[in-house]
């Protein structure tokens, strides 16, 4: 077996970067419970399974519906559990990550636009893309959450 690296022991710093990043943008203006749900959005995009417990986790405890949690993935199909500011913003975020695929379609930014101040959609976008980074370092590292390891031992 090949052993991957450990991110705690050996990117503390980059890591901490990214988290100490990741904590400053509640200062943004954008609501905490939108951010979570960025974070998850991002989280299942990327397949990043410790990250979505996390943030489902976090959600949770906010007091955010089941419900919504379990249709962020579907949020198109589910529209009427979403403000039109989290489906801008979920919009966006498809946008953005998939940009490769996507080219960031106008109607996204018009969607996103209507919604966000100039300020909050620059924001919104580090917040998109940092959360991106995380997943990936995450998924790199193949990192493991408690309740993942307690369901497959």
């Amino acid at each position: 077996m090949i052993e991957r690296l450990d991110s705690v022991k050996r990117g503390r710093n980059g890591n901490k970067l990214i988290g100490n990043a990741l904590n400053h943008l509640p200062e943004c203006g954008i609501e905490d419970s939108l951010l979570e749900l960025i974070y998850l959005r991002v989280s299942q995009i990327n397949r990043c399974a410790s990250c979505i417990e996390m943030q489902t986790r976090e959600l949770l405890k906010a007091g955010t519906a089941v419900e919504k949690i379990a249709l962020v993935m579907v949020w198109r199909e589910a529209a009427s559990l979403f403000t039109a500011r989290e489906q801008a913003a979920l919009l966006w975020t498809e946008s953005v990550i998939s940009a490769a695929e996507t080219t960031i379609p106008n109607r996204a930014h018009f969607a996103v636009a209507s919604e966000f101040t100039s300020n909050e959609l620059r924001d919104l976008t580090i917040v998109i893309t940092l959360m991106n980074t995380y997943n990936r370092l995450g998924i790199r590292y193949r990192r493991n959450t408690p309740m993942l390891l307690e369901m497959h031992s």
